[in-house]
């Protein structure tokens, strides 16, 4: 064994331990050891730091930006901490104040805002998560104090979360109103990539007699939407309720309820994306859309572009099964609005059912390709003449029925019932499929996912012959304890992002113990003395450490 000296020793300590050492919570709140969130330095944040804000009665007035970077392993965590009834705390742009010690631009775009700044210096954040608060109130009618101090009003597609620029973004279990846009997202030329938005509740933003702000408006290269609640735009606001210009969408699992059109997704203006594949593959399964009001545009899914340059307009396929597809409107329902013949539908699994018997299936143009589709019977191609319909439908498998599925389509229960016809109809994707985009889950009302039962049945839940319609007709609970075993839940307790900090910790006991254990053997034959030499050695390094767990 090689001999122990002071230097070995240390090496050992920084090699091993070090690495656990670094990451800071800064809990925010009332009895906490930072009572405003402007206390948090934002500007030194580092890989594996948590700030964590905790409850209280009256919201925090404050706003800020995150430029600082996490990893894979140690993302940086901005997250709240509900009460004890699970009410998350409140970050409100009414009155807020820009947090001290930062210089950003965009103030007015954003309540929480991730990428483009002064200080911290300019830089791609990545690897960051915000969970477990609501954001609300970064809307054109409230003002806040900027940078300088100055009172400055929200701009008209202010957010509640704005991502300027970023890769590696998790948004999750947040509720997201009374903002101009719920959250904004910017591509940035391709620098922003790789976005979840998971879990959370978004419902009444936009601007009243607006089309142009929206509950979500994004663009990225690759976001995936899944597990989340899209309510109603602010009474009076004309736009959509999931916009998006991405490269690389999916959207599955969700609970998505009127809008202008529930779906929006259309040409992004940057070349260098619009050239990519995945720009051209679009994948929407698993979820529940529904029209219930006769406001708005008669499309419930629109997919191309919008912009009149079609050149940049998406030239691929939308990928749209295992949905169910709902419209209770007094007048005409367009399921899809193709923009050109250059954009295809493969739509496979699906129900749609519309109660006026005033559906039809394309707007003028587009190719779609239907294969074992439930639809309410009297559909029609398109509402327009035949001379002015430019599409091509291929149906295949269609199953047209007067009446629905669903256990009760009046109480909004999408469940099958039993012995109709949508159960065991599916039939198989379309070829190239991975494993990613297959159906395995399904939203359960509201905010969380169970494991489907199986792949053969239509629409957005699998049939359980076991179902128990008081728990939303997924009858989990084996073992009989008034819980659905099988569910999975947003993270609104105060303790589970934790679990990576006791991972680590029992790491370093581990090592520090086989290091300890070392240490007295070599000592022991080195004739060392054990006390002399660690006295030694916490003089020599009692600064070696610059920060610790707060």
């Amino acid at each position: 064994m090689m001999q122990m000296t002071k230097k070995n020793l240390l090496f050992l300590i920084l090699f091993f331990i070090l690495p656990f050492c670094f990451c800071v919570d800064y809990n925010v709140g009332p009895s906490q050891e930072y009572t405003t969130i402007g206390a948090v330095p934002w500007t030194t944040l580092e890989a594996g730091d948590r700030v964590r804000i905790h409850y209280r009665d009256t919201p925090y007035a404050e706003k800020f930006i995150i430029a600082r970077s996490g990893t894979a392993d140690d993302p940086i965590i901005v997250e709240g901490v509900p009460n004890s009834d699970g009410v998350k705390p409140t970050i409100t742009g009414e009155d807020a104040v820009v947090v001290p010690d930062v210089d950003y631009w965009n103030e007015p775009r954003g309540l929480i805002k991730i990428g483009g700044s002064n200080k911290p210096a300019d830089s791609t954040p990545e690897h960051i998560k915000v969970s477990n608060l609501r954001l609300e109130k970064a809307h054109k009618s409230y003002t806040f104090t900027n940078c300088d101090g100055g009172t400055e009003a929200y701009a008209d597609n202010a957010a509640g979360v704005y991502i300027e620029k970023a890769k590696d973004i998790v948004l999750d279990n947040l509720e997201v109103t009374d903002n101009g846009n719920g959250i904004f997202i910017g591509i940035n030329g391709g620098l922003t990539e790789r976005i979840t938005i998971q879990y959370c509740y978004i419902w009444g933003n936009g601007n009243v007699g607006s089309y142009y702000e929206h509950n979500t408006y994004t663009s990225a290269l690759g976001i995936v939407y899944q597990y989340n609640r899209f309510g109603a735009l602010r009474e009076g606001a004309d736009g959509n309720n999931l916009k998006d210009r991405s490269a690389g969408i999916v959207i599955r699992y969700n609970w998505i309820e009127n809008g202008n059109r529930q779906l929006d997704l259309v040409d992004c203006g940057d070349e260098t994306i619009t050239a990519m594949d995945v720009y051209g593959k679009t994948y929407v399964y698993g979820n529940v859309l529904r029209e219930t009001t006769d406001d708005g545009n008669q499309q419930m899914i629109h997919y191309g572009g919008d912009s009149g340059t079609e050149t940049k307009y998406r030239k691929g396929t939308l990928y749209l099964y295992y949905n169910t597809i709902v419209s209770t409107r007094s007048v005409k329902t367009n399921l899809l609005n193709l923009s050109t013949n250059d954009e295809t539908c493969d739509m496979r699994n699906n129900i749609v059912y519309e109660s006026q018997k005033k559906l039809s299936l394309l707007n003028s143009n587009g190719i779609l390709n239907m294969k074992n589709n439930h639809i309410t019977e009297g559909y029609v191609n398109t509402f327009n003449s035949q001379s002015s319909f430019n599409g091509q439908i291929t149906d295949e498998g269609t199953i047209a029925e007067a009446t629905d599925c669903f256990v009760d389509v009046g109480s909004s229960d999408y469940f099958l019932k039993e012995n109709c016809s949508c159960i065991g109809a599916a039939t198989g994707l379309a070829s190239g499929f991975t494993s990613d985009h297959q159906i395995t889950n399904q939203y359960v009302e509201h905010l969380q996912s169970l494991a489907r039962k199986n792949d053969l049945d239509l629409g957005a839940f699998a049939y359980d012959p076991n179902q128990d319609d008081s728990d939303g007709g997924n009858n989990g609970d084996d073992d009989d304890d008034g819980d659905d075993d099988d569910k999975v839940k947003a993270d609104d307790d105060d303790d589970t992002t934790n679990k990576g900090g006791i991972a680590a910790g029992i790491i370093v006991g581990v090592l520090m113990l086989f290091l300890i254990v070392f240490v007295l053997i070599s000592y022991k034959k080195n004739g060392k003395s054990t006390k002399l030499m660690f006295l030694s050695w916490k003089m020599n390094t009692k600064n070696a450490f610059s920060r610790s767990n707060k």
